[in-house]
């Protein structure tokens, strides 16, 4: 599944990027030539994106050759050398902005995604991201936060029900939309996808847990304290799981109620890159 999402991704970021042809490189550049090329650190992080980087090399240039010295989810200072590749200079400047683009998010993912690790260290508590991610690149973006450390929630509105604020509301209140969600499942026979209900307030966490028939709660935008309280109210019934507006800097206050897991958009929408570069070293 990996590969043929990276190949439709290669094919139409190369489609994208190269157009009818790399005219610069075409003028520069002999048919036959060769290089050799390093990819180089500017910053500290975690690397992430090195067999993407491979793939994209290896689709421009099936003969290319490539040393990888730091492999996905490395910790990586300044200076490092991620890996070399040897193959058609032509290709290689082809795939160059490409490889960068694709890395530098990456890296920049998993950097943060390990920022939440070290911040929750000891609390047991599981860090997961969400749907807010870049459309059409959202399998590299939870690659690059398991990479970092945190774990993969939902991919998308097809393998878990996620009963939110506007289904409730939609619905016309938490009980109707829970109980609807239940019906449909059981009608459509998705008996193995689990189910969560988002909860507002304690109104709703003690209605959701009169109805029950779900797996897991969770707490939208609850202050500390009272995130504390409820987590202490469910009590092991079922999972229970924080959201809204957690960031790695309050992440661990969070994770110290208690709770089984803390689910943050900012692991992929507020990453920053990791700055990396691509460089020549020789013809070959």
């Amino acid at each position: 599944m990996k590969e043929k999402y990276l190949t439709q991704f290669v094919k139409e970021a190369l489609a994208e990027d190269v157009g009818p042809g790399d005219f610069t490189s075409e003028a520069c550049i002999p048919e036959d030539a060769r290089s050799h090329a390093q990819l180089l650190v500017k910053d500290v992080g975690v690397i992430a994106g090195v067999e993407v980087a491979e793939f994209i090399f290896r689709y421009l240039d099936p003969q290319m050759r490539f040393e990888c010295h730091k492999p996905d989810g490395s910790d990586v200072n300044e200076g490092d050398v991620v890996f070399d590749v040897y193959m058609n200079t032509r290709a290689l400047l082809k795939g160059e902005r490409l490889c960068l683009n694709t890395m530098q998010r990456m890296s920049g993912i998993a950097t943060l995604s390990n920022h939440f690790q070290f911040e929750t260290e000891g609390t047991g508590v599981t860090v997961l991201d969400t749907r807010k991610t870049t459309p059409l690149l959202r399998f590299l973006e939870k690659w690059a936060v398991k990479l970092g450390g945190s774990e993969n929630y939902r991919f998308g509105l097809y393998d878990r029900f996620m009963i939110k604020d506007n289904h409730i509301d939609a619905a016309g209140g938490l009980a109707r939309a829970i109980q609807r969600v239940l019906d449909f499942r059981k009608e459509k026979k998705l008996e193995h996808l689990p189910i969560t209900v988002e909860v507002r307030n304690l109104e709703e966490l003690f209605q959701a847990l009169d109805l029950g028939g779900f797996d897991r709660i969770l707490f939208d935008n609850f202050e500390t304290p009272l995130l504390a309280e409820a987590v202490e109210v469910v009590a092991g019934r079922f999972e229970t799981e924080a959201s809204g507006g957690i960031t790695v800097f309050n992440v661990r206050e969070y994770a110290e109620t208690g709770v089984d897991y803390v689910s943050s958009g900012a692991l992929t929408h507020s990453a920053v890159p990791l700055d990396l570069s691509l460089k020549v070293v020789a013809p070959i």
